[in-house]
């Protein structure tokens, strides 16, 4: 059975750590306070492990960076070596503090170097992928729209992580749609600000990005 790491303990990593539940996966999602976790973990089933962050790195195939993007910095700094030849998933996005403006969500990055650029460039032997970073938590697993599948959209530097992710991306019930190298994340990441507008402004969260050709 493969299994997962998951560094992050909010909404969007539990809601992972429940789709790979779901998927056949084992889980193991890494915390500074496991004892929050534990009763959500029992509800979880038996596929998952609560623990430190350091203890969910050791022994899986794949990893996904959940955290806040304000911490992903930090997290990839400390436990850069941990992720060395594993494929990264990088739901994270750099999102400030300040609250939005007429819905419009602040970054604090600009157009011209993306977190994903600054996670590979912090952890050069990790490889790293952009995914799930584009819709709500509530339509990452298992997605039910009218029009169909919705698009996932993906980059990263490594082919063979870009592949291992397709596959759980597809199998999650997303439409793949690579979009390059890890440069490409400086248009996948603003795509979080105009999901997030309609929520904003009127209370909107049920929709989802579709590439239509």
């Amino acid at each position: 059975m493969t299994s997962v790491g998951i560094i992050g303990s909010g909404i969007v990593g539990q809601t992972l750590a429940a789709g790979f539940i779901k998927k056949g996966y084992q889980v193991k999602l890494g915390t500074s306070a496991p004892e929050k976790l534990q009763e959500w973990a029992q509800e979880a089933g038996k596929g998952v492990e609560v623990s430190s962050v350091a203890e969910c790195l050791k022994g899986v195939a794949l990893v996904v960076l959940a955290v806040k993007g304000s911490a992903a910095e930090e997290v990839v700094t400390k436990y850069r070596e941990d992720l060395s030849n594993l494929p990264v998933i990088d739901a994270c996005n750099p999102i400030a503090s300040k609250p939005p403006e007429n819905g419009i969500l602040s970054f604090t990055t600009d157009y011209n170097q993306s977190l994903l650029e600054k996670l590979q460039f912090i952890a050069p032997k990790a490889h790293f992928v952009k995914a799930f970073s584009c819709i709500g938590a509530y339509a990452m697993v298992d997605p039910s729209f009218v029009g169909g599948k919705p698009s996932m959209f993906i980059c990263g530097n490594n082919a063979e992580a870009k592949k291992t992710v397709s596959q759980i991306v597809e199998l999650f019930g997303h439409e793949v749609e690579d979009m390059g190298v890890a440069a490409a994340a400086r248009a996948i990441e603003p795509l979080c600000i105009l999901w997030c507008i309609p929520g904003f402004l009127k209370n909107d969260w049920m929709h989802a990005f579709k590439m239509i050709r």
